[in-house]
């Protein structure tokens, strides 16, 4: 299953010779770098570029081009040598592009020598940048993973080598510029995309037409590429690749240089091909009846994936058919009154039978209006809670209820999944079909579980203790699905509770030890947690921008953060406050994340400088409550939160794991 990254993310690697793929628009340079355990560069002989394609366990191409293949050999790297840097850069004094924001955002995976793809990353958001770091390979506790880094530099590749601590930036930069300018003539353009899947073409196991300039033909009449190396002739004094090594010693055949590609105007995380559809796993239907449900009947790359779309799939046809019939209502209800307005205009109709007949008749055909509405929601539903019942029981962990039975085959995650389920959503016409309310990961936004009273559909049978005590179970089972569906170590929890008044509800947390430390209480506890991770939030915002993600201090946890905070506002001075709404809005893009549990009408105090508070969060309740709206058809959704069961032993089963996994990762 491929790992389709996003910045910052990494991903395990499990086997040591890898190639990394690189498509893009328009032609590129592609070089590596090798660093210490800081990140350093120690010399120009640490870095493969066009002008010295070769390191130990290490082969880059000689010349720029659209798609590049670049060879790494994991065991046959130095001891010294901690991190594999992919560096990408625009050629400079040829007539092309000079910043990545005017061509399609570079697509980067990294496969087997099978070409089955481990991991991938689309470098998105760049604009006036020309060189990129855009992933890199370390070592950590004796294995290898991959992380996606997208950290751009406008000044070109001087500016990123001078970031890594290489002396002789500019020079090396200048040398590499005048190889790539040398051998422009050679430059490999971008091969044409028929159906405009830049992406997996460039992940196929094919040989591209800037990989071999001889092929040979097979018995069967197809075309297939001579095991010879993609990046030319082995210079002097340069290792070379082991025997069986798919690159050999051949150069590409010359090419015409062509100017940037087109810029490419679709969204950076969309597909621009539709995935493989799921294959068949079940019988087709007989005419006249309806399909017969599967779980992971979507298309995705992968099970996880076709799952995520269709349960969106089944909260998208819920919505339809319910705003179908709500519409067919609203129309016989309509026709009714106008029928009747026609019927009953004329005084002399409105006593006596014609009257009567005329009522009779705009209700009869109201009646079978509604009626065949109706039917067909019901046949809809029907279908859609057959599919439910298919697929309920099929979702992975991140996805499916607490009493779900595949919590109990639960194992720590290597990867972090796609979504999170929060709780559940329907409506009023089917209350019985639950659809899974999923969100994705890592989180856009905080969370306010709101403890205050609210038009619950159960508001009524809840006093402020209850509601106060169901909130703060809420916002456990939460953190302790964020804790179980992210991989040992990356995700990190603390609590403020000033009063102690959660102590019953986070003892699952506190007793199995996955927190960071132990509730803080008191106003100086509150302050201390906000005033480090204030702090945090300051540290990676600096480092981001002076383009130096690797110089935060040693020992920087990079995992990402999750603040609970109970009985807000009591404990809050105004500097607190006002660090809270820091985090509410700076903490999501450097991975911390705020959980609240309070009631909005115990804050009234603060006036409206709460009000950005409240609007930065995703507002949750702890019972049914009908206030989450959809733009889409403009449906109110009653949402339910996701609770364990009561009495059920699974949530301290999966934070033992979890604690047990933390233990070992550090």
């Amino acid at each position: 299953m491929t790992a389709e990254l996003v910045r910052g993310q990494n991903h395990p690697l499990s086997q040591a010779r890898l190639e990394i793929r690189v498509s893009a628009g328009t032609p590129i340079v592609a070089a590596a770098a090798l660093g210490d355990e800081q990140g350093r560069i120690h010399g120009v002989e640490w870095v493969a570029h066009p002008g010295a394609p070769t390191l130990p366990g290490l082969e880059v191409s000689r010349q720029a081009a659209a798609d590049h293949r670049l060879a790494v050999d994991l065991d046959a790297m130095p001891e010294a040598v901690h991190r594999v840097s992919v560096l990408l850069a625009l050629p400079t004094g040829v007539g092309g592009p000079t910043s990545f924001g005017a061509v399609p955002a570079p697509f980067v995976a990294v496969t087997g020598l099978d070409g089955a793809e481990v991991a991938s990353y689309t470098v998105a958001g760049l604009e006036s940048e020309s060189a990129v770091v855009a992933l890199e390979l370390y070592r950590r506790q004796g294995a290898w993973k991959v992380r996606a880094i997208g950290q751009g530099y406008a000044g070109g590749l001087a500016d990123l080598f001078n970031d890594q601590g290489l002396a002789q930036a500019h020079q090396l930069a200048g040398g590499i510029n005048d190889a790539v300018a040398q051998g422009v003539a050679r430059s490999i353009p971008a091969p044409p995309r028929p159906d405009g899947d830049r992406s997996r073409q460039a992940a196929a196991p094919a040989v591209g037409p800037d990989q071999s300039g001889q092929a040979q033909q097979g018995t069967s009449g197809a075309t297939t590429p001579q095991p010879t190396s993609p990046y030319g002739n082995q210079t002097p004094g340069q290792p070379t690749p082991p025997p069986n090594s798919p690159y050999g010693t051949t150069d590409p055949q010359p090419s015409a240089p062509t100017p940037g590609g087109p810029i490419d105007y679709s969204h950076p995380r969309r597909q621009n091909a539709a995935p493989p559809p799921p294959p068949p796993t079940a019988p087709p239907a007989q005419p006249g009846q309806p399909a017969q449900p599967v779980a992971g009947d979507a298309t995705g790359w992968s099970m996880e994936e076709r799952l995520y779309n269709q349960v969106w799939g089944m909260f998208e046809d819920l919505a339809r058919t319910t705003a179908a019939y709500r519409s067919a209502v609203d129309f016989a209800e309509s026709r009714m009154e106008k029928e009747l307005d026609q019927a009953l205009s004329d005084p002399r109709s409105r006593i006596g039978g014609q009257g009567d007949a005329a009522r009779e008749a705009a209700q009869a055909k109201h009646s079978q209006l509604v009626n065949q509405a109706r039917a067909t929601l019901d046949r809809d539903l029907a279908q859609l809670s057959a599919e439910s019942q298919v697929v309920e029981p099929a979702l992975p962990p991140a996805y499916a209820r607490w009493d779900n039975p595949v919590w109990h085959g639960y194992r720590v995650p290597m990867e972090i999944p796609m979504a999170l389920r929060l709780g559940e959503l329907h409506l009023p016409e089917s209350a019985e079909l639950r659809i899974p309310m999923l969100v994705r990961l890592p989180l856009e936004r905080g969370l306010w579980i709101d403890s205050g009273r609210s038009g619950s559909l159960e508001g009524s049978f809840h006093d402020s203790h209850d509601l106060s005590r169901l909130a703060m179970e809420t916002a456990v089972a939460h953190a302790a699905r964020l804790l179980a569906v992210y991989p040992a170590g990356e995700f990190t929890v603390h609590v403020i509770d000033p009063a102690g008044s959660g102590a019953q509800a986070l003892a699952p947390l506190v007793q199995t030890g996955v927190l960071a430390a132990p509730p803080a209480v008191g106003a100086a506890g509150v302050g201390d947690v906000l005033a480090r991770l204030t702090q945090r939030v300051d540290l990676v915002q600096m480092a981001l921008r002076a383009g130096a993600p690797d110089s935060l201090p040693p020992g920087f946890d990079t995992s990402q953060q999750l603040l609970i905070v109970n009985d807000f506002p009591h404990g809050f001075d105004d500097r607190a406050v006002n660090q809270l709404r820091y985090l509410a809005d700076e903490g999501p893009a450097v991975g911390v994340h705020l959980m609240m549990v309070a009631d909005r009408e115990e804050a009234a105090g603060y006036g409206p400088l709460l009000d950005p508070l409240w609007r930065a969060l995703l507002r949750l309740t702890p019972v049914a409550d009908d206030h989450l709206a959809d733009p889409w058809v403009g449906h109110a959704w009653t949402y339910e939160p996701s609770l364990v069961p009561p009495g059920s032993q699974i949530l301290q089963q999966v934070l033992t794991q979890v604690a047990a996994a933390r233990a070992k990762h550090w």
